[in-house]
């Protein structure tokens, strides 16, 4: 697949901002206003899980940077460092300290979903654990995050690599749900067989007693 592209650094073309500054841990509310989306709650092929997203209620004066369908939220520390797709927040929505909250600067030809998945990637990946800091814990800056160069094709190869990405996706889940009804049915013969067995052994077992 041939495909030509243009470089730009991140910060050139997607606006980078830290998390909402919670201090310490977030407190829980049953009727919270507001949810606050942490990196237990990301994956990056499914997205945000919204329905495990804490609700809380903000304090202090900073102004909240809201959630939008669009948006990507990016896992700066630990072992693993990954984009995840905002989609359609079910109301209103931040995400904590340890994200940054990406979103595509307005005139930028570039579609999230396309930004997601070159992050992903092994070669921007590479340059990640490259830049990454830290003893006992590594992270990504922001200003680095923002250094990094991504290539910018056009929209309609973004949109054609994203739609192979889907597939791609679908293909994986629909091969482990063939594994998945394969170890249970190898699971429903040993079970058979173990049953068949404990039958002959009594049937054995009462035959002696006569």
């Amino acid at each position: 697949m041939s495909i030509h592209a243009h470089r730009a650094s991140l910060g050139d073309v997607v606006a980078v901002r830290a998390g909402h500054p919670f201090r310490g841990s977030i407190e829980a509310l049953c009727d919270g206003p507001v949810r606050a989306v942490q990196m237990k709650d990301l994956d990056p092929l499914d997205g945000i899980h919204w329905p495990g997203v804490v609700r809380t209620q903000l304090g202090g004066r900073r102004q909240a940077d809201w959630l939008l369908d669009g948006d990507l939220l990016f896992v700066s520390r630990g072992t693993r460092f990954y984009a995840a797709c905002v989609d359609a927040p079910p109301g209103a929505a931040v995400c904590g300290q340890h994200l940054f909250h990406l979103r595509v600067k307005r005139g930028s030809s570039l579609i999230p979903a396309f930004l997601a998945w070159q992050i992903n990637q092994p070669p921007f990946q590479r340059e990640l654990r490259r830049s990454a800091e830290g003893s006992s814990q590594l992270s990504v800056r922001r200003p680095v995050l923002e250094a990094l160069p991504i290539g910018i094709p056009s929209l309609d190869d973004q949109k054609r690599i994203v739609e192979l990405a889907q597939l791609a996706r679908r293909e994986r889940q629909l091969h482990q749900q063939l594994i998945r009804n394969r170890e249970r049915l190898l699971e429903s013969i040993a079970e058979t067989l173990s049953t068949a067995c404990d039958t002959a052994q009594d049937k054995t077992s009462g035959s002696e007693r006569q």
